[in-house]
């Protein structure tokens, strides 16, 4: 492997060094963006391409004055063909810095055990790659106190991280770059509704990639019953990976899904339509066979709904050993450990050269810089307002309650913003790729592939699902990672794909 980080090109576009350098009356300077050129080996072969470091700044468009600076690192590969993709790239959170999907996933560099290697699955093989900090995370701040609530919302969040990837075009003279988002977790609704709202200001997306997030639809194509009983499918799988599952379901995951599956559709999902007359002997029976699929006992099982939610499946599924597995990986019963947080923060701030001494937040703890009057910001996620319309308090309070009893999400406050049906119904060559980890608590593989089968003719043309052996961030397992990174080559150089104006 050969890097060379010194080699640093001091001039920058003119336009590019007043957005992302200049301060107004008040505020602190933000720091140069910082281009260097890099060279690594990839399947044998040279990579070369130049990192860039930087903020940008989210101005109001009436004054100009800057709310707030979005921290992105980019990676650009030159050339003077035509014109290469554009992938923008976040986690979730909400109050997710990107370094997750940058260190792990996507990037030329791979963090592993403590140390950065070359990332023999990076996606810039194929697309040029700009990971995103929305304001609040890693070096990304608002421009004052006052302007926080701005960006610490739904609504907020969006239209920031809209204008970020609409200004980020304009400057690197990217608009005629076929433009890609890729989204985890809470970041997957966003890129949905990101596409929609870009749309609407005349930038065509060429694709969509919602990670572990879902598929940012504003309808069911599943109805209710089935989608309750079909996250049995998933929980019998993590069930059989501890040894608790019925040998009645299967030996193998292949078997336990498709034993599940047809119980849940035959029986399971029947029942759930009917639970008022069904008589005591169905119901015992019912609740019976669902314990033994999904390794809980008895007791752990409402009588009267016989539904099991996430947090009641994960609180139960070990109580025996007084363990409980890890909600983000399943087959974990504690998170990973935070091992490679040195050697990213050193490739940040030295090998990429953004040389800040703000707290990378996300990796670092705001607390760790300096609190006018000594109180340190609360975490953006205790901050945020999840309400897309105005609501009553104890609307929001009965939202937040059910979400956290059920542990499936964060709370759903109003009606859902334009996301991946609406940006389809504005650009009908949009293609979206949705993928999910087998064991991942949040988004249930057999809902994911139910939801696929019943879509629409023209959603069904444009969706593509993929459900991989890994957790919420599948891509930690190496077979998935591996996955992962052809199915996004695969996505970004289709011939379908729609450049922008």
């Amino acid at each position: 492997m050969t890097i060379r980080p010194n080699v640093v090109r001091v001039a920058l576009l003119a336009a590019l060094a007043a957005v992302t350098s200049t301060a107004v009356a008040g505020e602190a300077p933000v720091p140069d963006t910082v281009i260097r050129a890099h060279t690594i080996q990839v399947a044998g072969h040279p990579l070369h391409y130049e990192s860039e470091a930087g903020r940008l700044a989210i101005a109001d468009a009436e004054t100009g004055v800057p709310h707030g600076y979005m921290y992105y690192t980019a990676y650009r590969i030159p050339t003077t063909k035509r014109t290469r993709p554009v992938t923008f790239v976040w986690n979730g959170g909400p109050g997710a810095d990107s370094s997750l999907l940058h260190f792990s996933a996507g990037g030329p560099r791979r963090a592993d055990a403590g140390r950065l290697l070359v990332n023999e699955e990076t996606w810039l093989t194929d697309t040029d790659l700009v990971f995103v900090d929305p304001i609040g995370t890693g070096f990304s701040r608002p421009a004052k106190a006052e302007y926080a609530d701005e960006f610490y919302s739904t609504r907020g969040d969006v239209a920031s991280v809209t204008e970020f990837v609409r200004a980020w075009r304009l400057l690197h003279d990217a608009e005629a770059a076929p433009t890609f988002l890729v989204g985890e977790s809470w970041g997957a609704r966003r890129a949905a509704s990101v596409a929609y709202a870009l749309q609407a200001r005349h930038v065509t997306v060429s694709g969509i990639v919602l990670i572990s997030g879902g598929w940012g639809l504003n309808h069911e194509y599943v109805d209710a019953p089935l989608r309750a009983a079909l996250p049995s499918v998933d929980m019998a799988t993590i069930a059989l990976y501890y040894g608790k599952s019925s040998p009645a379901a299967g030996k193998t995951v292949d078997e336990v899904r498709a034993t599940v599956g047809r119980w849940a559709r035959e029986v399971y999902a029947p029942a759930l339509t009917r639970t008022d007359t069904l008589t005591e002997s169905d119901r015992v029976s019912i609740v019976s066979q669902l314990a033994a699929y999904i390794g809980l006992p008895i007791d752990a099982i409402n009588p009267r709904t016989f539904t099991v939610s996430p947090r009641d499946f994960r609180r139960n599924l070990l109580r025996d050993r007084a363990q409980e597995p890890y909600v983000f990986d399943m087959r974990r019963t504690s998170p990973p450990p935070s091992e490679n947080t040195t050697a990213i923060l050193h490739e940040l701030r030295h090998d990429l050269g953004y040389r800040t001494s703000l707290p990378y937040v996300g990796l670092e703890e705001a607390s760790d810089g300096f609190a006018p009057g000594g109180a340190s910001p609360q975490p953006v996620g205790e901050r945020w307002d999840y309400a897309t319309e105005k609501l009553s308090p104890e609307e929001v309070q009965s939202a937040i309650a059910g979400a956290i009893a059920r542990g499936d999400g964060p709370p759903k406050l109003g009606a859902p913003l334009p996301a991946t049906e609406e940006a389809l119904a504005q650009n009908p060559r949009l293609r979206v790729l949705v993928a999910a980890g087998l064991y991942d608590s949040f988004f249930p593989c057999a809902v994911g592939e139910d939801t696929r089968r019943h879509l629409p003719t023209p959603l069904a043309a444009a969706i593509e699902f993929r459900c991989y052996v890994g957790g919420h961030a599948m891509y930690l397992d190496a077979p998935a990672r591996k996955q992962v990174a052809e199915d996004i080559r695969r996505f970004v150089t289709s011939k379908t794909v729609t450049p922008s104006p």
